[in-house]
C-alpha cells in the first residue's frame, strides 16, 4: 500500500473536494483520482461517493481513515523522535555498565559531559550488570555503549581500555590479616573467599590470576554486585579480593594492597563494530576516550 496514496486519502476525507485537495497536496486532480481508484481497487471497496459537488466517505471509508489516521499520527511520532534521536544536538544515549562504575565512575563521568555539551539537549538511560549480560545487550542494541570487562572471542565488539582498576583485599577489623599492609595472592589461598558469579569479568580475571598460581581460592559465597561482597566480608562470611570502589572507604573494614603478583584490570569502553551510532552517541564515546586514565 503507497505511504502517499494514505495522506491523499486522509487529505480528501478532510476537504471533500477533489479540486481544493489536489491543490492542497501539489498534484493534479487525475493524480488524485488514480491514487484513490488504487486504494479502492486494493481495499475491494469504495471510499467515497458523490454528494452534490462534493465527496463524503462511505460507510467503509470512514472505518479507513480511523485506521490511517492512527497509522500516520504514529508514523508522524515515530519520524520525530528519530529525527531526534539522531540529530547532532539532542538524542538518547542508552549506556550500559559493570556494578563497580555505578557510585562515582558513570555518574562523575556523564555529569561532566553533559556539561560540556550544555547547548546540547542529550539525556542518558542507565543500565548495571555483569559483564556477560550487558554485553548481550550491546549486541541485541538495549545499549548504544557499555563500560565493562573485555571478553574473549567477542570478535563483533570493539573494546577501548578506559581506566585501570586497582584491586584491593578487603576484610573484617578483627581479622587475622587485619594489621598487615600488603599481602601476595598466594597468601590469601587459606582463607575463605567471597567470589563473584559466572559471567563476571572480574570473576575471570580473578580465574586467570589463580590459575598463573597453579591453585584454586576456597569460595564460601558467590555475589554479582561489588557492595554485596564488602558488606558480607564486613560481617565475616569470608575475605574478598575486588575493586577498589568508592564505598570502601566508608565501611568498616581493612583494606589491603596486592603486592604479588600485581594485578592490572583495565575497564573498558564496549561498542558494536561496523553499527550505526547516533552524533550525540559518537561525540560521548570521543569525550571519553580523549579523558581516559591508563
Amino acid at each position: 500500500m503507497n505511504l502517499n496514496h494514505l495522506y491523499y486519502f486522509k487529505t480528501l476525507a478532510r476537504v471533500e473536494h477533489y479540486t481544493r485537495a489536489a491543490q492542497e497536496l501539489s498534484i493534479t486532480q487525475p493524480s488524485l483520482s488514480h491514487a484513490i481508484s488504487c486504494l479502492e481497487d486494493e481495499l475491494g471497496t469504495y471510499l467515497f461517493e458523490k454528494h452534490g459537488r462534493r465527496v463524503v466517505l462511505t460507510k467503509y471509508g470512514k472505518v479507513f481513515l480511523e485506521y490511517v489516521t492512527q497509522s500516520l499520527d504514529t508514523l508522524e511520532v515515530g519520524i520525530k523522535r528519530t529525527r531526534d534521536m539522531t540529530s547532532e544536538s539532542s538524542g538518547v544515549i542508552d549506556l550500559g555498565y559493570i556494578f563497580t562504575l555505578g557510585s562515582h565512575f558513570v555518574p562523575r563521568l556523564v555529569k561532566d559531559f553533559l556539561k560540556e555539551s550544555k547547548e546540547k539537549e542529550i539525556k542518558f538511560t542507565f543500565n548495571q550488570g555483569i559483564t556477560e549480560n550487558i554485553i548481550a545487550g550491546l549486541k541485541e542494541e538495549k545499549y548504544d555503549i557499555i563500560f565493562c570487562s573485555r571478553m574473549v572471542n567477542e570478535k563483533e565488539v570493539d573494546f577501548i581500555p578506559i581506566v585501570q582498576e586497582k584491586i584491593k583485599l578487603v576484610v573484617p577489623k578483627d581479622h587475622p590479616l587485619a594489621d598487615r599492609k600488603e599481602i601476595s595472592l598466594k597468601e590469601t589461598l587459606e582463607y575463605d573467599q567471597i567470589y563473584f558469579r559466572q559471567g563476571s569479568g572480574f570473576r575471570n580475571f580473578m580465574d586467570q590470576n589463580f590459575q598463573e598460581l597453579g591453585s584454586r581460592p576456597r569460595i564460601s559465597y558467590e555475589v554479582e554486585e561489588d557492595s554485596a561482597m564488602a558488606g558480607l566480608a564486613k560481617e565475616g562470611f569470608g575475605i574478598a579480593i575486588m575493586p577498589d570502589i568508592p564505598i570502601l572507604k566508608m565501611m568498616d573494614v581493612k583494606v589491603i594492597d596486592i603486592s604479588d603478583p600485581p594485578m592490572k584490570r583495565y575497564i573498558y569502553l564496549a561498542k558494536m563494530k561496523n553499527k550505526y551510532l547516533s552524533p550525540v552517541a559518537q561525540s560521548f564515546i570521543k569525550y571519553v576516550i580523549s579523558h581516559r586514565d591508563i
